[in-house]
Formats: C-alpha cells, sequence, structure tokens
C-alpha cells in the first residue's frame, strides 16, 4: 500500500507567474489605502481655506463694533452694539450654524451665545486684531472657531482686551472635502481592475517566451541531445539555458562513451567466446568421428578452460569498473592502512608470480607498525593494487622483477604507491592512452582485456588520488623503438598514485 507523502518533506510547487504576480499586486493594494488617506487629507486641506477666509472677515466685521470707553474714575469698558439685521444675517445659513461671542475687557459677557467655549489663556497676549483659527466643540458638535482680541488704545500687548469670536459647524466643510474625495477615489475603482488585469496580461505575455521554450524541449526526440539556441530564449533566462546545454553536453558525452565502451565491451568478448564454441565444436567433431586419443581431448579442454578463463576475467573486471564508476565518493569512505592491502594483495600474487619465474616484492613499512592511513574504500584500493599487480606481471618477462612499494611522507602529509617492473615500459606518445578503456601497448603479445589501467585511473579519481606513470630506470641512450613501436631495452614501468593522508590523531 503506497504511503501518502507528508507534505513537510514535499513543499508545495511554487509559481513563477503567481509569484510575480502577487510582488506586483500587493504593494498596489497595499497603496490604495493610503491613497485614500492622503486624498482625505489633501481635500481637507483644500476645503477649509476658503471657509476660514470667511468665518475670518466675519469675526473681524464684528470686531469694528467694539468700542471702549472710560469711566468716572477713568477705568475703561468695553462696549458692543450689534446693528439692527447683523443677528439674523448670521443666522441665514441653511448648512451650518452660526455662532459668536463678545467678552469685555474683564471677561464679562457683552453678547452672542454664552456657551461658546473661549481660548486658552496664554493667547491673551496675542496681537490686538490678529485674526486666529481653532478647532473646538459645542453640544458635542465640532466647530471652527475664528477670534481675536480688540485692546483699547495706549494699553499695550498685556493691556486688558476684548474678545471676539465667530464660530461654525463643519458641514459645509464635510461636504467639500467629501466630494473632492468622490471626484478622486470613484475613478480608482475603475481604474485599479483595469491595473490589475493590464498587469495580468503584461506578465503573461513576458512569460510567453518560457512557454515556447518548455513547447520547444518538450517536442524534442529523446535521442536529440543538440544545445538549445540561446538566442531564442530571453536574456534573463539565457544562464539557464546554458546550464541546460552544458547539461546536455555533459549527457551526449557519457552516453557516447557508454555505446563506446558497450561495443568495445561485446568486441572483445567475442574473441575468448567464439573461441570457445571453436573448441567445443572441435571436440564434438572428434568425438563424433570415432576419435578416442585422450590427449586431444585434453588439448582442447584446455583451450576452453583458458577461453573461458579469459571471459570470466573481462566480465569481472568489466563489472569493477562499472562498481568504480557508480561508487560515491563521500559513501564508505573509512579508514584504511594502505601498507595491509599493499601486503595482502603481493601475498595473494606470489604463486602467480612463481609460476612465471618473476620477483615480486614490497617494500615499505610493515603493516603491523606503520601509522599511515588513507581515507577511502578499502575494497576499491584492493582492487586498484590488484589491478597494478596484475598489470605489471602480465607485461614483465621472465626473470624480471616487480616490486610493490609503500613511501611514508616524514611531514605526514601524503602517502605514496608505487609499483615498478623492469619489462618493456610504456613509450612516452602512449602513456595517456594506456588508462583508456581496451587500449593495449603496441609491440606486445601479452593476452589482456585493457580494463586494468582504466579500473586503476578510475578509483584514484574517486579518492582524489594522483597517478603518474614514468620510466622505472633511464632509457639507454640510442636505444630507440622497434619498427612496431616497442622500446628495445628493458626500463620498466613506474606507476605512482599519492594520497592525501589522514592525520595522525585521526
Amino acid at each position: 500500500m503506497q504511503l501518502n507523502p507528508d507534505p513537510r518533506t514535499h513543499p508545495e510547487q511554487r509559481s513563477l507567474f503567481g509569484e510575480i504576480l502577487d510582488w506586483m499586486l500587493t504593494p498596489l493594494l497595499l497603496l490604495w489605502p493610503m491613497s485614500v488617506l492622503l486624498t482625505w487629507l489633501v481635500a481637507q486641506g483644500i476645503a477649509n481655506p476658503p471657509f476660514d477666509r470667511e468665518l475670518g472677515h466675519m469675526a473681524q466685521a464684528l470686531a469694528k463694533q467694539v468700542s471702549v470707553k472710560r469711566g468716572p474714575q477713568g477705568q475703561s469698558s468695553a462696549a458692543f452694539t450689534l446693528p439692527a439685521g447683523a443677528s439674523d444675517l448670521l443666522r441665514t445659513d441653511e448648512t451650518d450654524d452660526i455662532y459668536y461671542q463678545v467678552l469685555g475687557l474683564r471677561g464679562e459677557f457683552l453678547s452672542g451665545d454664552r456657551e461658546l467655549p473661549v481660548p486658552p489663556t496664554d493667547e491673551e497676549s496675542a496681537p490686538a486684531g490678529e485674526v486666529r483659527f481653532r478647532d473646538d466643540s459645542l453640544n458635542n458638535a465640532p466647530i471652527r472657531v475664528a477670534y481675536l482680541w480688540v485692546r483699547p488704545a495706549g494699553t499695550g500687548i498685556a493691556g486688558p482686551a476684548a474678545l471676539v469670536q465667530v464660530a461654525e459647524t463643519l458641514g459645509k466643510r464635510s461636504r467639500l472635502a467629501t466630494e473632492i474625495i468622490k471626484g478622486v477615489i470613484l475613478p480608482q475603482f475603475v481604474i485599479l481592475p483595469l491595473a490589475v488585469l493590464l498587469v495580468w496580461m503584461a506578465l503573461a505575455r513576458g512569460i510567453a517566451p518560457l512557454n515556447q521554450l518548455q513547447q520547444r524541449i518538450r517536442s524534442r526526440e529523446s535521442s536529440d541531445l543538440s544545445p538549445i539556441d540561446e538566442r531564442e530564449a530571453p536574456e534573463e533566462v539565457a544562464p539557464l539555458v546554458r546550464a541546460i546545454n552544458d547539461l546536455l553536453e555533459r549527457l551526449d558525452r557519457s552516453i557516447g562513451a557508454q555505446k563506446h565502451f558497450l561495443a568495445d565491451a561485446a568486441h572483445q568478448l567475442k574473441t575468448p567466446l567464439a573461441g570457445l564454441r571453436t573448441q567445443a565444436e572441435l571436440a564434438q567433431r572428434e568425438i563424433d568421428a570415432g576419435q578416442r586419443d585422450p590427449q586431444e581431448l585434453k588439448k582442447s579442454l584446455r583451450q576452453i578452460a583458458r577461453s573461458s578463463q579469459s571471459a570470466a576475467h573481462m566480465v569481472n573486471q568489466l563489472l569493477a569498473l562499472a562498481h568504480a564508476e557508480g561508487k560515491e565518493q563521500t559513501i564508505g569512505l573509512q579508514e584504511v592502512r594502505l601498507a595491509r592491502l599493499a601486503t595482502e594483495t603481493v601475498r595473494d600474487f606470489v604463486p602467480r608470480a612463481f609460476d612465471k619465474h618473476l620477483d615480486l616484492g614490497y617494500e615499505g613499512p610493515e603493516p603491523a607498525t606503520s601509522t599511515v592511513r588513507v581515507s577511502g574504500h578499502a575494497v576499491l584500493l584492493r582492487e586498484m593494487i590488484r589491478n597494478l599487480v596484475d598489470n605489471a606481471l602480465q607485461y614483465t618477462p621472465a626473470g624480471g622483477t616487480v616490486t610493490v612499494r609503500i613511501v611514508e611522507d616524514p611531514f605526514g602529509q601524503v602517502v605514496v604507491l608505487q609499483v615498478e617492473d623492469n619489462g618493456p615500459g610504456i613509450a612516452a606518445a602512449e602513456r595517456e592512452q594506456v588508462f583508456q578503456p581496451f587500449y593495449r601497448a603496441l609491440g606486445t603479445n601479452v593476452d589482456g582485456s585493457g580494463l586494468g589501467l582504466a579500473i586503476v585511473r578510475e578509483i584514484a579519481n574517486q579518492h582524489g588520488a594522483e597517478i603518474t606513470l614514468e620510466d622505472a630506470w633511464p632509457r639507454p641512450t640510442g636505444a630507440g623503438v622497434t619498427a612496431d613501436g616497442a622500446p628495445q631495452a628493458r626500463v620498466g614501468a613506474r606507476f605512482t598514485i599519492r594520497f592525501r593522508a589522514l592525520p595522525a590523531a585521526a
């Protein structure tokens, strides 16, 4: 039964179109309320000045009706006389209520509306005749008040003054501000959806090249790994197209290498398999012909065994190469004592070296006392050493010497593995090619698959090691090479692999 995937481990796929649309519309929708607020403030600023001027003119007109007279003892007192019909004129506004108030020099009430609040006491020192404005309230209703102080001549700025105030409610002002807001905001209710639609259409048109690029990629054949034309993609997507082209190029090389590898492997397996079939048919014909010679049958069986052994060896090396190529560097890494692997490998090949009359030996620190270690995969490293030793034993003639050597760095930075022989060596022109799969050095009659050194280099690369190939001894002057490219003198070959050593305290 298939379980539903955990949504926390599989985040929802995001839409580029939706994300860009969100980032474009969200600021627009956030700025719209701010626009309404700013419009209201501007409307208030536009509506107040003309009504304030009218209110101020009324206050100045009433102030002209204030007179100052002196009593018998020389004291001053204020008097106010409202002209006939002026009271009715103040009440003619159909929208707002208008109030006025006149207070004498000592704050006594002279005329008007007693409930009208007075300004703060700290404003009594204001210059006479200067009209001022304030917002206040009367009977829990907001009002706008214009007021000024009237001082008798000669009393100075600190002398007593009469107060004249004219106030009105805010009906006309609110109506004018509302009309201004309506004139500005109502069109926005039409413009805003239209702007959203235009943004959506522009964004859809902007990402259309991405959809076209997607369709071109989907319409390709699975075998078409040719690069995508960057000129047909938008400039912003060109880096992504270049990355895809780079991936296609690497994939094309990898598939080509696999096809070449499979073709070579099939070709190389034909020889031992054909030998098996030939020898089996030959033995069958001899039996059908009535021949019972045991020696001939043994000869055919030995050929069959040799061909099957060659085929098995090649299959094993193919599996080893595939295993090395597929092994991740960060999986299975552990502490490996290279000296121990080298001595165990030499011990395994001693019987074969004895059969070929070769001197196979090990030089380096004792495995039990060596403290030098590397980080790697023990199975792969053992396979690498086996292939190096196997290669040296194959190409070294009888009576030769093969040496496996471990060299410790006194500074503990690197560990050096060397496999050296005194065979014919490898010409400088072929030293890079011998690491290619199925390649065998020219001028040799040794049966082999040509995979051993390819496995060695792949494992070295997996471990971040450096591999070099050089002559074991200097070539004799004038020795040259034979017509088929083989060296005339035995200069040997030395494979050197340098690993990064683990710290002693690891």
